[in-house]
């Protein structure tokens, strides 16, 4: 993205006074206030131009203006003489004013052609003007004259002179015929700068009667023309010698110049080398005219340096070379050179360069105090050097009284000690031979209090990081000191970040809003004081936060360009859109809002640079972002076929247009229209860069191509279909694939194929040719041919035995290549018997491993995919009734002899079988063999429940796990206090025989909060445990000592700080929760999985630190362990480990997909399971 900046300084007009000592002096104000009642001496303010050429039909104005105070007389010189205005009639000067009207009406105009020059006085000085030249313009007449007729031979050069009068100011020359139509001009023919015509070389073409050389006058506006001449142009190889004899007696007939092919030569400047003076600040015309046949071109080079391009340009079809504002550095040799085929010539211009008079410094008016010093300086340069001459109020300084205070040093008058009186004006002239300066400066002697200028309590306005500048322009003699002030206490000396200006401006480098205030001025001398107060405000820049970025959007979608911009709020803002710096059209599509530009349903029309410019009163910033349209590209056109062959053919195109989006490919498609007419298949892609493509062909098939371009935005329209183009049949190329021998029956097999397209049968009558034998055995193929058709069945096959089968192609014109073959199986039938020797390992109370034999290839009829092994639970041992569960099922893949059976029941009774899976299906089960689990650890207590809850005690009731696992042998209780604080105090243990369903608790503290945590035993070991809380009533005696804190005020105050305190206190723990960190407490708790396991602490007794989770259960009653599942311990198996799982079949290759029977029973507690042990709930939750 293109970026710009503009930043506006908002000031008043400033007022510049320049404040000198020695040098310089004050500058008189321009202010009318100010000029009111101040002596000034006279200044010349309009004058007329130092050469002044009249119109002789019109009256003479001559200039002469000036101001002073008081107002200037004036009076004028004529030839160097006091011209007396008022005894002349015809001459007016103008009231209040030394303008000259002179009334020339029925006069001659040449009676007051001379040197003028004005005076202006007044009692401080007087001023006089430059010297003004009067002269009459003039057009004078062309003297008579009788022209021959000029004859030349054909080739040769020739110079037809023009000759104008002397005008004043000098015409301006053309050439034109007797119709006034000006004469062609070209490199062969032009006019030289001196209006003469210049021939290089002479055709027959240029014979004739009217050559008329015209000069117009531009101040009369009159034009003269001189008799026309006349020019023969002769062919002498055509003329007899008769003629050519008298020809050769004629004056005019120019035999001496050479007539044919020549190399060139200067017609002007003749010779080798001439030399030219220009003067300083003119133009420099340098020219070079060359003959020659063929005509010659010319060219220019400086010798001794470049030239200067940015001044010069060349005219006269090149012959002419014009350097403007002539410098020093112009000077040098100039080369000409005139080049033909025959060859070259040169001619060098030597250059000098003189220069008239010209500033350096011009002496300046000095407003002084009594006593003070002044200088006045007149620095001029020139070539040669000029002469100056100095000159008090019109007279030369040498003449004028002498001035012990004066002191002339060339260029440099030095004004010492001066005295109140003594005002004058100063003429200096500087003059040499080309030319003279004359300026007037004024030395006022003044005693003048300071003025402040500055209007009062001017606001100035700048951005942050920019200087600022605060005015205080003053007037006064002698020149007043200016000291600034800031909120009207500190003084600011010339220092950063401050700079005091000569003028009294105060600069501030780089302005912060720490510079905002109030600023005063204090303008002094000794003769008083003046102050202006003034005020500065700093602002915010205007910053453009989100710039619009380059966008590429498809044609008909919309485009939005973003422009945040942050401004200082004291300042309004103005946000323009532009597009390609200029407005936005005018196009309801295009919405401005306040910090973006939609653009809808954009066209090609769209693209271009869009700006955003915010503007405010001060600064501005502007960011800018181009769009690009893109769409699909056209469709590609002028397709071609060449290079046919039988089975290829070349394909040219010429791609569409791309919009904006390069083409990434080309998608060449073809249309059969033997075979498939009106469907469009893709034949082969090639790169976007290419437009060609090489097309392989099949046989028998009506070809038409089309192609289509792809580029980012998508796929072009298709082109044109190409003209059709026919292949001849031929056999066939290739064979039916995925050709497979299957049987569906234990008696048959069925071979299938991929029948072939029409583009791949290469010719009528396509067939397939189906062949077969039993592998491994000695016999011919049996062979089968059939029409339009994917399959063939061969049936009486015995059962599960290995084919070789094949599919050969054939149609009207042949075979297919030899195809190769495939091995097939007939079909499968199911297992004729089961595994023995089923034996039963059981593990632990989850696991239990079977064994048993594999069966015999001969029966398994089939390809063998594997064993399936039914189980259920019969009973729990706890009971003598049977209760049989919902049967599992696992399948081991492969020849396997053995296989796991997880998730067992502890306890418990299970019956299993074996049954043989093939590709047909399953094959008879084994005996039911029958298997014990031993015990396990028990499940957690069905409840635990509080009640009738005293000062001192309470009562507990349980009841007994849903799942024993095996004999229980008790109960194990542990409690523990939890203080305010959430610290746990000392755990207490209880051990109770398996019948009891109860307990009181007695001798316990009143109104304290007790965790209990309880579980169930067997020989194996304890269950899970669980918890609930539970609090004691508080003593009634204390009750009734307690004073109604809920009245008190302090009390009020201290439940609102913990409130406060409590809820800064969640938001900490929501924010470190979400982080995923963990409390201490928690981190324990982690660390303490199963109780069972991780015992409690041997030195205290207790469970550790205290702690509450979103994981724990409220107050009445955790029944399940905290994290919702049950643990198992290293003996545990899964079904993923021992088996491919419940659910599923057997494929092919011998894996087991699928569930023969009954499901696996869901979310088994394991005789060895145990639970992580609850959290303690929130000690804030008992107060609900």
């Amino acid at each position: 993205m293109d970026r710009k900046r503009k930043w506006v300084l908002s000031s008043g007009a400033l007022l510049v006074i320049f404040l000198g000592r020695m040098t310089t002096g004050l500058e008189v104000p321009l202010d009318p206030k100010v000029l009111e009642g101040l002596p000034q001496p006279p200044t010349i303010t309009h004058q007329s131009s130092k050469d002044f050429i009249i119109d002789p039909r019109e009256n003479i104005l001559i200039y002469c203006e000036a101001k002073g105070k008081p107002h200037p007389s004036f009076s004028w010189t004529r030839n160097g003489t006091h011209f007396d205005v008022e005894k002349d009639s015809k001459v007016l000067m103008k009231p209040s004013s030394g303008t000259l009207v002179i009334d020339i009406s029925g006069e001659k105009a040449e009676a007051y052609e001379g040197i003028y020059q004005c005076t202006a006085r007044n009692e401080h000085g007087t001023a006089v003007s430059n010297n003004i030249v009067i002269r009459q313009s003039r057009s004078p007449l062309w003297s008579k004259e009788r022209k021959e007729a000029i004859m030349v031979q054909v080739g040769v050069s020739l110079v037809l002179q023009c000759g104008p009068p002397a005008g004043l100011p000098p015409p301006i020359i053309f050439w034109m015929d007797n119709n006034f139509q000006r004469l062609p001009q070209n490199t062969r023919v032009s006019q030289a700068l001196n209006g003469d015509l210049y021939f290089s070389n002479v055709l027959l073409d240029d014979t004739r009667n009217d050559y008329i050389c015209y000069a117009r006058f531009p101040h009369t506006q009159t034009i003269q023309q001189k008799q026309p001449i006349t020019v023969k142009v002769l062919d002498m190889d055509a003329i007899n010698e008769t003629v050519a004899d008298l020809y050769n007696y004629t004056n005019n007939l120019f035999l001496d110049s050479p007539s044919g092919e020549r190399r060139p030569s200067f017609m002007a400047p003749p010779g080798r080398s001439s030399t030219q003076m220009a003067l300083r600040g003119g133009v420099l015309e340098l020219e070079c005219i060359a003959e020659g046949l063929p005509t010659p071109e010319v060219s220019w080079y400086k010798e001794s340096g470049e030239l200067p391009s940015s001044r010069m340009s060349f005219h006269n079809f090149q012959k002419t070379l014009k350097i403007a504002d002539v410098m020093e550095a112009d000077a040098g040799d100039y080369r000409c050179t005139a080049k033909n085929s025959l060859g070259s010539a040169h001619h060098i211009i030597k250059v000098n360069v003189k220069a008239a008079p010209f500033w350096i410094s011009a002496p300046r008016n000095l407003i002084l105090a009594p006593k003070e010093t002044g200088i006045l300086t007149c620095r001029v340069s020139g070539d040669p050097k000029p002469q100056i001459a100095w000159s008090v109020n019109g007279v030369p300084i040498e003449d004028s009284p002498k001035d012990m205070s004066r002191k002339v040093e060339e260029d440099t008058v030095i004004l010492s000690d001066v005295q109140t009186g003594s005002s004058a004006v100063y003429q200096c002239n500087a003059s040499n031979e080309f030319g003279y300066l004359l300026a007037n400066a004024f030395v006022n002697v003044l005693a003048e209090a300071p003025r402040v200028l500055t209007p009062p309590n001017n606001v100035y306005q700048v951005i942050t990081n920019n200087p600022a500048f605060l005015d205080c322009a003053s007037f006064g003699s002698p020149i007043p000191t200016i000291t600034w002030f800031k909120d009207s206490q500190t003084s600011i000396l010339n220092r950063d970040p401050y700079v005091i200006h000569n003028n009294g401006t105060l600069e501030i480098n780089v302005a912060q809003s720490l510079n905002s205030g109030k600023y005063t001025c204090i303008a002094s001398n000794n003769l008083g004081t003046r102050e202006n107060h003034v005020y500065l405000e700093v602002k915010e820049p205007t910053r453009i936060l989100a710039q619009p970025e380059y966008m590429v959007v498809q044609r008909n979608r919309k485009a939005v360009f973003e422009c945040k911009v942050k401004h200082d709020p004291t300042l309004i803002p103005t946000m323009n859109w532009l597009k390609d710096n200029g407005e936005l059209p005018d196009d309801e599509r295009f919405l401005v809002d306040t910090d973006s530009l939609t653009i809808n349903d954009v066209t090609e029309e769209d693209e271009g640079t869009y700006t955003c410019v915010m503007n405010t009163t001060l600064d501005q910033d502007s960011a800018s972002a181009m769009l690009t349209v893109v769409e699909e590209p056209d469709p590609p056109t002028d397709l071609e076929l060449t290079d046919q062959r039988e089975r290829s053919v070349q394909l040219t195109w010429i791609p569409g247009d791309e919009h904006n989006s390069p083409t990434q490919k080309f998608l060449v498609q073809y249309e059969d229209l033997l075979h498939q007419a009106g469907v469009w298949h893709n034949l082969t892609e090639e790169e976007g860069t290419k437009t060609t493509a090489h097309l392989d062909l099949s046989p028998y098939a009506y070809y038409s191509f089309r192609v289509l371009a792809v580029n980012h935005v998508g796929y072009s329209r298709p082109s044109q279909p190409s003209r059709q183009y026919r292949t001849n049949p031929a056999a066939p190329d290739v064979n039916p694939t995925d050709v497979h021998g299957v049987g569906t029956e234990h008696n048959n097999l069925v071979i299938s194929w991929k029948e072939l397209t029409g583009l791949q049968s290469n010719g009528p009558g396509l067939q397939y040719q189906v062949n077969w034998r039993q592998k491994d055995v000695e016999e011919d193929w049996s062979s089968e041919t059939v029409a339009n058709a994917s399959k063939y069945v061969v049936s009486g096959t015995p059962t599960f035995v290995a084919y070789e089968v094949k599919v050969q192609a054939v149609n009207d014109y042949g075979n297919g290549p030899a195809p190769e073959a495939v091995e097939g199986y007939s079909g499968e039938d199911v297992p004729m018997s089961a595994p023995e020797s089923v034996q039963v390992l059981v593990q632990n109370g989850t696991l239990a491993e079977v064994h048993w034999e594999p069966v015999l290839t001969s029966v398994v009829r089939g390809r063998l995919q594997g064993y399936k092994v039914s189980y259920w639970r019969e009973r729990s041992l706890h009971q003598a009734e049977a209760q049989q569960e919902e049967q599992q099922v696992l399948a081991f893949s492969g020849n396997r002899t053995d296989g796991r059976l997880p998730g067992l029941k502890p306890y418990s009774l299970y019956t299993l079988n074996i049954r043989v899976v093939n590709g047909k299906g399953e094959g008879p089960p084994s005996p039911n063999h029958n298997f014990e689990t031993p015990e396990g650890v028990p499940g957690p207590p069905s409840f635990l429940h509080i009640k009738n809850t005293n000062m001192d005690s309470l009562t507990l009731e349980w009841g007994p796990p849903q799942d024993n696992n095996g004999r229980l042998t008790g109960y194990t209780l542990k409690y523990q206090p939890v203080n305010s604080s959430n610290e746990l105090g000392p755990v207490e243990e209880m051990m109770f025989p398996a019948n009891e369903t109860t307990v009181i608790l007695s001798d316990l503290k009143y109104s304290t909060r007790y965790k209990f945590y309880f579980n169930a035993k067997t020989i194996k070991g304890s269950g899970p445990t669980i918890t609930e809380e539970a609090v004691t009533i508080m003593d009634e005696a204390m009750k009734s000592n307690q004073v109604d804190l809920a009245t008190q005020g302090w009390f009020i105050g201290l439940m609102c700080a913990i409130a406060l305190l409590i809820l800064v206190l969640l938001i900490i723990c929501f924010i470190k929760r979400n982080k995923g960190g963990k409390y201490p407490v928690k981190e324990k708790e982690d660390a303490h999985h199963d109780p069972e396991v991780q015992p409690m602490k041997d030195d205290d007794g207790t469970f550790g630190e205290y702690s509450d989770t979103e994981d724990h259960k409220p107050l009445k009653g955790s029944r399940t362990p905290s994290n919702g599942t049950v643990k198992r311990d290293d003996s545990d198996d899964s079904l993923v480990d021992y088996g491919e799982g419940g659910d599923g079949q057997f494929n092919e290759d011998g894996s087991f997909i699928g569930q023969y029977s009954g499901k696996k029973e869901k979310d088994t507690h394991e005789g060895n399971e145990s639970s992580e042990a609850p959290s303690p709930v929130n000690a804030m939750n008992s107060f609900v």
